[in-house]
């Protein structure tokens, strides 16, 4: 039994304080972005998916809608 499996919906890219969404032609954030943890190289910012994580999640709660609640048994 993995009991982090549930918190990955929470700590990934779209929840991180870190990430800015790329918007699309219609002015929604779309689920692609960039992670502004660290400077800039000479290629820009890391491209991320709004799913994908890393170890240095910082959650923003702006962006937090609800997590899953884990209910356990007994």
């Amino acid at each position: 039994m993995d009991p982090w499996k549930h918190r990955r919906l929470a700590m990934s890219c779209g929840t991180c304080m870190w990430f800015v969404a790329k918007l699309r032609a219609d002015d929604k954030p779309g689920p692609l972005g960039r992670c502004r943890k660290h400077a800039p190289v000479m290629s820009g910012y890391p491209v991320v998916f709004d799913n994908d994580w890393c170890g240095d999640h910082k959650l923003d709660e702006n962006a937090v809608v609800s997590a899953p609640t884990v209910r356990r048994k007994g």
